[in-house]
């Protein structure tokens, strides 16, 4: 047989006896109101419930001590209640969750109204030292034995292991290890058995808390617990021989952690912010706070309640607000909340567990800031009764007057912005008020012209309200009004023409000099004496004139219909009157003379130029008139041949085919192909009518079987127009420019070319003496100058195999650079020119040129020699006062340099 003993354990003791809960009413209230003062009533009882015993009190309000009030119980089997108000039980019963939480009605029997309260009932709390009881007496469990045979059948026996849960409180402060149970099978008289146990907290993380001797099965803890880490543990315990082979069957061990308060309760935030508007009424919701606590929230330990500690200011009221001890609800319990004075509280919130007992529970605090937030409680008010300003007339989106308010409520909020409104003395809407966000200002600005002639003053009533509508029950006050002043003043203004445009109608063809009408402007400046006069300002024809004293129209020139400057039988012409104030003003009109048609144009063929073939089949001629007049001075027209030339009545026939066309026939059955030229009489409707003989051109050509000309050249005038004429003058007189821009070019050229040659004449050639006779002339005083050298300079001797003594001792020596020019062996009658020419250029540029006048290309001519260096001839640094006559006296050889450069311009 199997037996369990229960080790020696300490069992918790109870607490006192039953509790009297009974509710008192605390607090002071600050305004009566009918019903229950409290949102929750709480008592504290003990596990049973008897029959008739008296739970609590609730208490109901009767502010005016006249209602008669009927209490009910929404739970009538358990719970009834007193006509003054206790609440008894109906019958016994352990108190559970169920019988928890009930409600009371209270019902006025005059007026049915009616009224809630609820009632939480809760266990006494217990001392966690009494929750386990210490109990010395070993319990056995004796199973079944083995009885053997018994009516031919064996009985078995049974050696399941069953035990009740261990609940151990947490936070125990020992000894350790500190023994729970002891295991034993009946076995263990014949056998050597060896405990264990297995499972979270033994053997699994977390291990070591729980230990047993094998031996004797005691199984015992080794340290303090924690429910809030683990508050259930699911041990096996097991029973094997001494072999390891299992004896019993294993038995499931569930130890429960007892809760003990060791959790303060802990808000979600530490500060809270709520708003509540101003003006609210008692009741009305702010806000909500929460705390948790981590201990188990089905015992007193997590069961938290709510109270408000202090409240920052304490005006108008200490207790404005309220908080629901359950819910964390805060509400307000008083009137006065009002932004202009008080704009925020300040509530320190206390949370306490244990179902807010202040003995056992424990407590944390936080801070609820509550924001009164503003309503439209405080109209605008004008700072003056009345503003003044001034407008000139004529002008708009000017400001006239500034009008200032002040409002009480909080700064650019709907219900401090202003709305500026006119509510009299602008019946045509002239004036505008805009809202200056910034400063809350009403701007009165002008959207009309004002005329000073018209009114010389207006008075404005002017009303101020907000955004948003002025909260219940209160009233705009006469400040909220004010009056505008607005003087108008008088300025120069435009003369104005009258009607404008003024329409007259006329008859085309009026002689020059004829008086049209009248047109004036008026000035609007009535109380401004001004003179007005008239100028032209349009008149595209120039047909009229205007008088500048009286305004009086008279034409210039004769009126015409048909002009390109009329445009649907209307002339415009356009004037300007100007006054003379200060500043002058002016203004403008547009005269209108609508022309009426008379018979003043002929009608002329069209068109103008036609062809056919040379039989009167297969085609015909259609030809229509053309008249700038219009009805009844225009079509139908008549058309017809002239009697003269005989063969133009011979030939052609024309047939009217309505009154604006007629078809021009070949009258004769061949016609020779040329161009000839029809007059046609045309006579139009006018009265009295009016005829033109119209020239048609028509050209007779060769046709096909479809009518159509074969002839190449189209029809083209008896002679050539003044266009072409003129067209073909400008290309000859284009082409003879050419000729002579041509021309004049040769010129030039061939006189430059002259210009660079520096001998004339064959026989004072001085090169062609050189080479014919190879010598230098008499009178040189240098006999061995070779003249070969200037021919053809290229032929010279290099540098480094010059004699030295031929070299005068001053001259630059020669280096390869730079390089001078080199003469072509060709010989050329301007040769020598160019290439002393071009020698001196590059002497002029040669920046490492020495500042003497020599050259080697002119090579050395001996000493002595009259006629010196060549090299400053034409030479840049020659002057032009320098003279030269003194060549002549070198024979025929220098006559052309000396004519050159000594005989002037010429």
């Amino acid at each position: 047989m199997c037996r369990i003993a229960g080790a020696p354990r300490t069992l918790l003791p109870l607490l006192a006896a039953l509790l009297q809960a009974s509710v008192e009413a605390s607090g002071e209230i600050a305004l009566c109101k009918t019903g229950f003062p409290e949102d929750v009533y709480s008592a504290v009882l003990s596990k049973d419930v008897h029959e008739g015993q008296p739970l609590l009190n609730v208490k109901f309000s009767n502010c005016n001590g006249k209602r008669k009030v009927q209490y009910e119980s929404s739970e009538p089997a358990d719970f009834k209640v007193d006509e003054d108000g206790m609440v008894y039980a109906v019958r016994s019963f352990p108190l559970s969750s169920e019988h928890a939480k009930f409600l009371i009605y209270a019902q006025d029997k005059e007026t049915q109204e009616k009224w809630q309260v609820a009632v939480k009932l809760s266990l006494k709390p217990t001392l966690p030292e009494e929750s386990v009881k210490e109990s010395t007496e070993v319990e056995e469990i004796v199973f079944p034995r083995q009885l053997g045979k018994h009516s031919g059948h064996l009985q078995r026996q049974k050696r399941d292991w069953v035990i009740p849960p261990i609940n151990l409180p947490e936070n125990s402060r020992g000894p350790f290890p500190q023994e729970l149970v002891r295991i034993r099978s009946d076995r263990d008289k014949n056998l050597s058995l060896r405990y264990s146990v297995t499972g979270p907290g033994a053997d699994q993380p977390p291990t070591g808390i729980f230990i047993i001797n094998p031996i004797s099965g005691q199984l015992s803890v080794t340290k303090p617990l924690d429910r809030e880490q683990i508050a259930r543990f699911h041990l096996r315990a097991h029973a094997v021989d001494i072999n390891g082979n299992q004896v019993e069957n294993p038995i499931d061990i569930v130890i429960n952690v007892i809760d003990m308060n060791d959790n303060r309760p802990e808000f979600l935030h530490q500060v809270w912010n709520g708003t509540v508007p101003e003006g609210s009424k008692p009741g009305t919701y702010v806000m909500t706070v929460t705390a948790i606590d981590a201990d188990d929230p089905n015992a007193l330990n997590g069961m938290l309640r709510y109270r408000i500690l202090s409240q920052a200011p304490s005006t108008p009221s200490p207790n404005m607000f309220t908080i629901n001890n359950e819910t964390g609800d805060i509400i307000t319990v008083a009137a006065g909340l009002d932004r202009e004075k008080v704009q925020q509280y300040t509530l320190i919130i206390q949370a306490t567990d244990m179902e807010g007992n202040p003995t056992y529970g424990l407590s944390n605090t936080a801070t609820a800031i509550i924001t009164v937030t503003d309503v439209n409680d405080n109209p605008p008010e004008f700072t003056a009764m009345t503003f003044y300003g001034e407008v000139p007339e004529n002008r708009v989106d000017v400001i006239v007057a500034n009008l200032t308010v002040t409002d009480k409520d909080q700064p650019h909020t709907p219900a401090w912005n202003a709305v500026y409104r006119i509510s009299g003395g602008d019946p045509t809407g002239r004036f505008a008020i805009q809202t200056d966000p910034n400063s809350n200002d009403g701007l009165v600005t002008v959207v009309k012209p004002i005329d000073f002639e018209t009114n010389r003053m207006f008075v404005l009533t002017v009303a101020a309200e907000n955004q948003v509508p002025l909260a219940k029950g209160i009233q705009h006050p006469p400040q909220s009004t004010a009056t505008v002043s607005v003087t108008v003043i008088d300025v120069n203004e435009n003369p104005y023409f009258a009607p404008n445009p003024k329409i007259i109608r006329q008859e085309e063809g009026l002689h020059a000099g004829t008086m049209l009408t009248t047109f004036t402007a008026q000035d609007p400046d009535r109380y401004m004496q001004q003179n007005i006069r008239y100028t032209k300002l349009s008149d595209p024809a120039n047909w009229l004139k205007i008088d500048p004293v009286n305004g009086q129209i008279t034409t210039i020139a004769i009126l015409d219909r048909e002009s390109p400057n009329v445009k649907n039988n209307i002339y415009n012409a356009t004037f300007l009157a100007s006054d003379n104030g200060i500043p002058p003003m002016s203004g403008t009109g547009t005269l209108q003379i609508y022309l009426l048609d008379i018979n003043d144009n002929a009608p002329q063929v069209l068109p103008q130029e036609a062809e056919t073939c040379e039989t009167p089949d297969p085609n015909s001629i259609n030809i229509t008139a053309l008249d700038y007049d219009i009805d009844p001075n225009a079509g139908p027209f008549a058309f017809d041949i002239p009697l003269s030339p005989v063969n133009i009545k011979r030939n052609w026939t024309i047939t009217r085919l309505n009154g604006d066309f007629a078809q021009l026939n070949l009258k004769i059955k061949f016609l020779e192909a040329g161009i000839y030229e029809v007059p046609i009489i045309i006579t139009d409707s006018g009265n009295p009518p009016k005829s033109n003989i119209s020239i048609l051109r028509v050209k007779v050509c060769q046709c096909d079987s479809n009518g159509d000309c074969t002839d190449v050249d189209r029809i083209v005038g008896a002679g050539l127009g003044t266009g072409a004429i003129i067209a073909i003058l400008l290309c000859i007189i284009i082409l003879l420019i050419l000729v002579l821009m041509f021309v004049v070019w040769m010129k030039r050229r061939d006189k430059e070319r002259q210009a660079k040659q520096l001998l004339i004449d064959p026989e004072d050639d001085v090169r062609d003496n050189i080479l014919k006779y190879d010598e230098e002339g008499g009178g040189e005083e240098d006999q061995d100058y070779d003249l070969s050298q200037l021919q053809q300079p290229d032929t010279v001797e290099p540098d480094a195999i010059k004699p030295v003594g031929i070299r005068r001792m001053d001259e630059r020596p020669i280096h390869a650079e730079p390089q001078y020019p080199v003469r072509s062996a060709a010989p050329h009658p301007g040769d020598i020119g160019d290439f002393i020419n071009e020698g001196l250029k590059a002497a002029d540029n040669d920046p490492t040129a020495p500042p003497y006048d020599s050259l080697l290309v002119f090579d050395y001519e001996g000493s002595g020699s009259t006629a010196g260096s060549l090299s400053s001839l034409n030479s840049s640094s020659s002057g032009g006062e320098q003279d030269y006559d003194y060549l002549n006296d070198w024979g025929p050889r220098f006559k052309k340099l000396a004519d050159m450069y000594g005989g002037g311009d010429d």
